[in-house]
């Protein structure tokens, strides 16, 4: 997410005297997800909603002990599996190649990932 629409969500939940109050858990996780995911220096990001660090500091901080507690679900890797199709006595995959979208809009299809990694040394 943007720090700029961070910045007008959290700006609605700013008191007259510049507190932060009552912030919902979704802009909690947000802000949590914000800040994991900023590159640069910590001050860089507190400047750019708005607020001090120690603004910052306290909700970051609540936002922390709520994903430990489990409010915000798990953001954990979760394995799916494809299941085969069968027609007419014969199995066949959901997913039969690769498809890529050349610059051109040329549309190239690869049969497995070893003919599409030796198409991708050539063109290199």
């Amino acid at each position: 997410m943007d720090t700029i629409s961070l910045k007008k969500k959290l700006s609605t939940y700013q008191s007259d005297k510049g507190y932060l109050k009552n912030v919902s858990d979704e802009l909690h996780y947000e802000v949590l997800v914000a800040w994991e995911n900023w590159t640069g220096p910590a001050q860089d990001f507190y400047k750019s909603l708005g607020f001090s660090y120690k603004q910052m500091a306290g909700l970051i901080g609540r936002a922390k002990k709520m994903k430990r507690e489990g409010y915000f679900g798990s953001s954990e890797f979760k394995q799916i599996h494809v299941e085969t199709i069968e027609t007419n006595g014969s199995e066949a995959k959901p997913c039969q190649g690769i498809e890529i979208v050349w610059s051109d809009g040329k549309l190239i299809r690869f049969q497995d990932v070893d003919r599409l990694v030796e198409f991708l040394k050539k063109v290199a």
